[in-house]
């Protein structure tokens, strides 16, 4: 009898697919690739680096933890997720440099003197940041220089708003001064500095509300200081606002290095710079997609490559998808990216509530 209710037992629990089958339900991926669950980390925002063995990533609720996670290098799986800040005011963007963890909250910055080496309750650098949410969640990377790069959204769909809003600052850590080095930016929630020539590219999400298929999310690249991309006048290439178009429609704004799909909710996004892709995907733009929110047939929820000739992005395309199913229920929504040593590339999942691990095989 007892036997024959382990048995039940063992049957019973069997026919439950375990949370990793639950997350990554026929993710497609070029032949080679293979996907796996690298860590559970609740709310998985942005990533970034830290010394050899451990990242850390962010996330955004309104009482939100920074965790950090640790690992071997080449293993598949982390090998620990510890909680290392809580209780913040979503603090979604995260980076580290010369020891010191920095965290984006919406209002400020926070700085974790030697995160490693001690736990020191953090300090805000003197940067003034507005305190709206919409739009407000904060991007945060480290230029080659040394200055913090933070993205400021413009709190609306559609606005002019002035001051502070809708640009991209370079601040110095020391001082807290900031220096606006990009404008007419709705909403620009990932970033990263080309590995040859050092410039900005970034993403930039499009406006709601003018259509299914406009206007496109736009993968941007800073050559000029100061230059201005065309928020709220003007979307994509050549696509006039309604309301806020100017009369010399979009000839004075900077276009999109490439226009994404529309309503993709283009976020994190990095150049590959490991060595275990094949050669080809070097130096190449892989960008998280969270997918759509409003639009009558669902689409994003990816991760996309665009490919460069020198500075020319010339393709755009799928390359891992399943997060959306073809009844178009969410599995997943990816977020950010990050490349470890070992060349795999780590995607986050705020809504699993997972870091992915995608590597090549030949």
């Amino acid at each position: 009898m007892q036997i024959l209710k382990l048995l039940f037992i063992f049957l019973f629990f069997s026919c439950f697919p375990t949370k990793e089958a639950l997350s990554i339900p026929n993710i497609s991926l070029p032949p080679g690739f293979k996907i796996s669950v690298f860590a559970e980390v609740p709310d998985a925002r942005s990533l970034t680096k830290g010394p050899d063995g451990v990242l850390f990533v962010g996330t955004r609720e309104s009482k939100g933890s920074v965790y950090l996670v640790s690992y071997k290098k080449g293993e598949e799986k982390a090998q620990n997720v510890k909680e290392v800040a809580k209780n913040l005011n979503a603090p979604n963007g995260v980076a580290f440099r010369d020891g010191n963890l920095y965290v984006g909250e919406i209002e400020k910055i926070l700085l974790f003197p030697q995160i490693m080496e001690k736990t020191v309750a953090p300090t805000a650098l003197a940067i003034q940041l507005p305190n709206e949410t919409h739009h407000g969640y904060r991007y945060l990377k480290f230029s080659p220089n040394g200055e913090l790069i933070v993205a400021i959204g413009s709190p609306c769909n559609v606005c002019d708003k002035g001051g502070d809003f809708g640009k991209i600052f370079a601040v110095d850590i020391k001082s807290g001064k900031k220096r606006m080095i990009a404008q007419g930016i709705r909403n620009s929630v990932g970033f990263d500095f080309h590995p040859t020539t050092k410039e900005l590219w970034f993403t930039d999400n499009g406006r709601d509300w003018l259509g299914d298929d406009s206007p496109p999310d736009e993968l941007n690249r800073l050559e000029k200081e100061g230059s201005h991309f065309g928020f709220p006048h003007c979307h994509g290439k050549n696509l006039v606002d309604t309301e806020f178009g100017v009369p010399n429609g979009c000839k004075d704004f900077v276009p999109p290095a490439r226009e994404l799909g529309a309503h993709v909710a283009s976020l994190g996004m990095v150049f590959y710079t490991g060595n275990n892709f094949p050669p080809e995907y070097k130096n190449q733009i892989f960008i998280a997609e969270h997918g759509s929110w409003n639009r009558k047939v669902p689409q994003g929820y990816r991760v996309t490559m665009v490919k460069l000739s020198g500075n020319e992005a010339v393709d755009y395309s799928v390359f891992a998808e399943g997060w959306l199913s073809k009844d178009f229920k969410k599995l997943g929504r990816p977020v950010d990216l990050l490349v470890l040593e070992d060349g795999s590339l780590i995607v986050s999942d705020d809504f699993a509530g997972l870091l992915y691990r995608i590597t090549y095989s030949k």
